[in-house]
C-alpha cells in the first residue's frame, strides 16, 4: 500500500511541474494603469483634479431665455423684445506655498431684439420701455469677455469686478444706479483676520462693462472721449462675517479735456472772436486740461435668517464729483418721452461752457435690495435706487424759447420686484416688473413718435418729468 501511495503522489507532482512549466512559457499581459478623475473638495462642489496634476478645475455656465414688454411711445419704438444668452465659466485653482493660485474666465454670447437693443445709462443696461429700434428691426448679437483674471496670493490681475463695487446688481433682472463694472485692473489685497481685508487697485475705467467714462459735454450737448494719462486709483476696506458684510470704498480719477472743438468756435478767428472776454482770453483754454474726479461709497449686507434661510438685505450710498460712472451713470438719461432717439440728453463728468470754463458734475445715489424666501423653492426680490445729479453744464441745444436755460439736473427713481420659482437646483423661472421715473429741473421738448424733439412752433410739446413701465419673464439654468 505504501508503494501505491508513493507512486500516486509522485505522478501528481510530475503533472503539476509540467503544467507549471507550460504556464511559464505563455506570454504575460498586464492591464495599463487607469487614472480616474478624482473629486477635489478643497474649493467647494463641482471641482475635480485635472489628471496628472494637483490643479483643481470646475467648468460651469449659464443659459438664459428672457422676454420683455413695456410702454410704446411712437412709430420708431418697440414694445417687445427677446434675449438669449449663453455663458461659460472656467475656474482653475492650485495650492502653493504662497497661497492659492487661481485663474478664472467667463465668456458670454448674447442675441437680443427690440427693447433690449437700446438702453439708458451707457453700458448699465437699464431698459427703456418703448426704446428706439436702433438696429432697423433686426436682431443684434454680441460676444463679451466678462471676466478673465489671475489671483496669486494677494495679487489680482486681469479683467475682474471693480474693487470699488459692493452691491453690483446682485439681485433682479435689471440694473439700477449702482457701481457695477468688470474691467481691467491690477490689485493687491491684504487680509487681517476676522474677515477684514483692504485692497488697493489700479483700474482702467474705459475697459469696463459699466462705463466709468462719462465724457465731457459741450454747450451743444456733444459728448467726447476725454482721454486718460493714468488709471483710476481705487481703495476699499471690507469685512465679511457671519452676520453679513460691509465695505467702504473710494476712487480717484483723472480726466484730460480736449478743447480743440471749442477753439474753432470760441478761439481766435472763431464765431465769437468779437467777444471782448474771448478776445482777451478770459476763461478760454487751448489744447488739453487735466481735471480730477473722485467718488466714495459705503455699503452693508445684513443676513436675515430670522425671517427665512437665505434672506438678506443690501443698503448702500455713494457720492461722486466728476466721476458719475461710479454712481452707475453714463451716456444718456431719461424715461418715457424724455428719452429720445435723436438729440439725447447727455450725462457728463465735466461740462464746458461758452467761455471754455470747466465745471464738474456731482451726484449721489442710494440703493436698497431685499431677498426673501417664501418657501425653499419660491423667493422674491425687491430692488430700488434713487439718485440726483447736479450737472456742470447747460445743454443749449435743448433750449426752449421763453425759458431760461439751466442745468437739467435729473432725479431718477428705479423700482423693481420679482417672483422666482426654482423647482430644481440651478433652474430659475420668474417674472419681474420694473418702474422708472425721471424728473428734471426744467422742461425740454418731448420726444415725438419718430424719436425726435419737435419745436413748439411746429406742434411739439414740453415734458419735465415722465415715467415708464416694463415687465420681464425669464427662464435661466445655471450649471
Amino acid at each position: 500500500m505504501k508503494l501505491v501511495k508513493s507512486l500516486l503522489l509522485g505522478s501528481a507532482a510530475g503533472i503539476a511541474a509540467v503544467a507549471g512549466a507550460q504556464a511559464a512559457d505563455l506570454p504575460s499581459r498586464k492591464a495599463a494603469p487607469v487614472e480616474y478623475v478624482r473629486v477635489c473638495s478643497a474649493y467647494g462642489a463641482g471641482f475635480f483634479y485635472i489628471p496628472g496634476t494637483d490643479t483643481c478645475l470646475r467648468i460651469g455656465g449659464r443659459v438664459r431665455a428672457e422676454y420683455a414688454v413695456g410702454s410704446r411711445y411712437g412709430d420708431g419704438n418697440d414694445a417687445y423684445g427677446s434675449r438669449a444668452r449663453g455663458r461659460l465659466n472656467v475656474d482653475a485653482r492650485t495650492a502653493t506655498a504662497y497661497g492659492t493660485l487661481r485663474t478664472f474666465f467667463r465668456y458670454e454670447l448674447t442675441n437680443s431684439t427690440g427693447v433690449y437693443n437700446n438702453t439708458i445709462g451707457g453700458n448699465q443696461g437699464i431698459v427703456v420701455p418703448g426704446a428706439p429700434r436702433t438696429t432697423g428691426g433686426t436682431a443684434a448679437s454680441g460676444a463679451n469677455l466678462d471676466l478673465a483674471f489671475v489671483q496669486f496670493g494677494p495679487i489680482t490681475a486681469g479683467r475682474a469686478q471693480s474693487f470699488f463695487d459692493f452691491y453690483a446688481n446682485d439681485l433682479g433682472f435689471t440694473t439700477v444706479r449702482t457701481a457695477d463694472s468688470r474691467l481691467n485692473l491690477l490689485a493687491y489685497t491684504a487680509t487681517f483676520g476676522s474677515g477684514f481685508s483692504a485692497t488697493l487697485s489700479l483700474e482702467d475705467r474705459v475697459s469696463g462693462t459699466g462705463s466709468r467714462e462719462a465724457a465731457v459735454v459741450s454747450p451743444g450737448g456733444v459728448s467726447n472721449y476725454l482721454g486718460q494719462d493714468y488709471p483710476d486709483v481705487v481703495a476699499s476696506l471690507r469685512v465679511d462675517q457671519g452676520w453679513g458684510s460691509a465695505q467702504l470704498s473710494a476712487a480717484l480719477t483723472q480726466r484730460s479735456i480736449n478743447n480743440a472743438g471749442l477753439n474753432t468756435v470760441f478761439g481766435p478767428g472763431g464765431a465769437a472772436a468779437g467777444n471782448p472776454a474771448i478776445a482777451n482770453g478770459a476763461g478760454v483754454f487751448v489744447g488739453n486740461k487735466d481735471e480730477m474726479g473722485w467718488a466714495i461709497q459705503g455699503g452693508v449686507k445684513i443676513n436675515l435668517p430670522m425671517l427665512a434661510a437665505g434672506d438678506f438685505l443690501f443698503l448702500q450710498a455713494a457720492y461722486a464729483d466728476g466721476a458719475l460712472g461710479y454712481l452707475g451713470w453714463g451716456g444718456n438719461f431719461g424715461s418715457g418721452r424724455i428719452a429720445a432717439q435723436n438729440a439725447a440728453l447727455a450725462v457728463g463728468d465735466f461740462g464746458v461752457n461758452a467761455l471754455g470754463q470747466v465745471d464738474s458734475s456731482t451726484g449721489w445715489s442710494i440703493v436698497a435690495a431685499l431677498r426673501h424666501f417664501w418657501t425653499p423653492t419660491l423667493r422674491s426680490e425687491l430692488i430700488a435706487s434713487y439718485s440726483e445729479l447736479k450737472l456742470g453744464y447747460v445743454l443749449t441745444n435743448q433750449a426752449v424759447a421763453g425759458q431760461i436755460s439751466r442745468p437739467l439736473d435729473p432725479k431718477e427713481l428705479i423700482v423693481a420686484g420679482n417672483l422666482i420659482w426654482s423647482p430644481v437646483s440651478g433652474l430659475d423661472i420668474g417674472v419681474e416688473v420694473l418702474y422708472t421715473r425721471t424728473d428734471m429741473r426744467q422742461s425740454v421738448l418731448a420726444s415725438n413718435n419718430l424719436g425726435n424733439r419737435v419745436a413748439l412752433a411746429n406742434g411739439g410739446s414740453l415734458v419735465k418729468a415722465d415715467d415708464a413701465w416694463a415687465g420681464r419673464f425669464r427662464i435661466q439654468r445655471d450649471f
